[in-house]
């Protein structure tokens, strides 16, 4: 289904491949355009009465596909460690434990994709820190344990409501 919103969700995936380009203005750039979109989308869908489970879909995964391209090119340049990495990626780990889960116990088709709190806060700060990373900024241990622990509070607020991703 191609509207507005989920349009400006696919713009997500070329902005990434500006990440190819060793240029901090245009990395800054993608980031920036990829946190509009992101921040956009929704809205549209709601506003226009075009909210779908495809677009609910869509949604986060373009944000993952930016924000995995964007850390395994700044990995490769050394700008970001395998565990920096792998804590910021936290999140995802506890929705691939929550949808195990889900599947485990029966209840994998009534899931509700939609955003959650934890989720959203989750993808802004990958996107602040990549700013940082790409400004050649060193973060505190602190905030890579941050990751990790909005994946355990995520996890824990999917547990806590009817079946749902984000």
């Amino acid at each position: 289904m191609f509207n507005a919103s989920n349009s400006l969700s696919f713009v997500r995936a070329p902005l990434a491949f500006l990440f190819l380009q060793d240029n901090s203005t245009l990395r800054i750039l993608a980031i920036l355009l990829a946190m509009i979109t992101d921040s956009i989308d929704g809205y549209l869908a709601r506003k226009s009465q075009s909210v779908s489970r495809f677009g609910a879909i869509l949604d986060p995964a373009m944000d993952k596909f930016f924000v995995y391209f964007a850390m395994v090119v700044l990995f490769m340049e050394s700008k970001l460690t395998s565990w920096e990495m792998a804590a910021m990626l936290s999140r995802d780990f506890f929705l691939c434990l929550y949808g195990l889960l889900m599947v485990a116990s029966g209840k994998w088709k009534s899931i509700i994709f939609r955003a959650i709190r934890w989720g959203k806060a989750t993808t802004a700060l990958q996107f602040a820190v990549l700013i940082g990373l790409v400004l050649g900024l060193n973060f505190p241990v602190v905030i890579f344990l941050v990751f990790i622990g909005m994946g355990c509070l995520g996890f824990l607020e999917l547990l806590q409501t009817r079946p749902s991703i984000a």
